[in-house]
């Protein structure tokens, strides 16, 4: 049976002082965890989080990586360069990254597959706006946004995660009920089970607003691997509270 997953995403989030503050008592509140655990940084605290966490259950990940190799991309950083750094996870095609970078499906997809040409495991965010979801078109857009990553990935689609964030319930305080999330995870599972024998080696998050007090109702779900966690990561007795309840 594959472990759960609980990966913070920090976002535009911390200082050097408060994450070695957090980074601290996350690890003075473990406990020998039931589950694979992650943190996904901005780029500028990857080295210090790496270091703050060596020797610990936490892997660090990253919040983008680039879809070309190297070249003259100012600002980018590759896979490789992620590889090299440590880092196990890079978060690829959140919704923010979508909306305000414009970011394609295609993009995505490629993002995916150089992360995995270096070692690095993605995570692929699909999930619909409350206009697609009101129109009747989550499953259509899920759908949509994972092909594109399967059709690029092959017979690597084994190796990602999968993290459903609807972006409706992202950073909102609302959040799918676990009948609705475990609805759209089981149209993910089939869908990859479609495409590989290994489906179910995939782990596939749930990723919208996430916290203390719904994590143990969503992560007691069929198809519900983990989660991608926004603020409630921030906060090390939330996170903490979420870790416990991914048994």
């Amino acid at each position: 049976m594959k472990k759960k997953l609980i990966a913070g995403n920090w976002k535009m989030n911390g200082s050097l002082a408060a994450n070695e503050a957090l980074i601290k008592a996350l690890l003075a509140g473990l406990n020998n965890p039931g589950c694979a655990i992650a943190v996904c940084v901005p780029a500028i605290y990857l080295a210090q989080v790496r270091t703050l966490v060596a020797e610990s259950p936490i892997d660090v990940g990253a919040q983008d990586v680039s879809q070309h190799e190297s070249g003259a991309f100012t600002g980018e950083i590759s896979a490789a360069m992620l590889k090299e750094a440590g880092i196990r996870y890079a978060i690829v095609g959140h919704s923010e990254r979508r909306q305000y970078h414009l970011e394609s499906d295609a993009v995505v997809a490629l993002k995916a597959q150089r992360a995995l040409a270096c070692g690095v495991t993605p995570i692929v965010c699909v999930g619909e706006t409350l206009a697609e979801r009101e129109a009747g078109k989550t499953e259509e857009v899920v759908k949509r946004q994972l092909a594109a990553v399967i059709h690029t990935n092959g017979h690597c689609i084994s190796e990602i995660v999968v993290a459903y964030e609807p972006v409706w319930a992202i950073g909102t305080g609302k959040t799918a009920s676990p009948e609705q999330a475990q609805a759209v995870h089981a149209v993910l599972r089939a869908q990859l089970a479609a495409a590989t024998p290994n489906a179910e080696r995939v782990q596939i998050l749930y990723g919208g607003s996430m916290n203390a007090a719904n994590a143990a109702q969503l992560l007691s779900q069929a198809d519900i691997d983990g989660g991608l966690v926004g603020g409630a990561s921030l906060k090390a007795p939330d996170f903490l509270s979420i870790i416990a309840a991914a048994l």
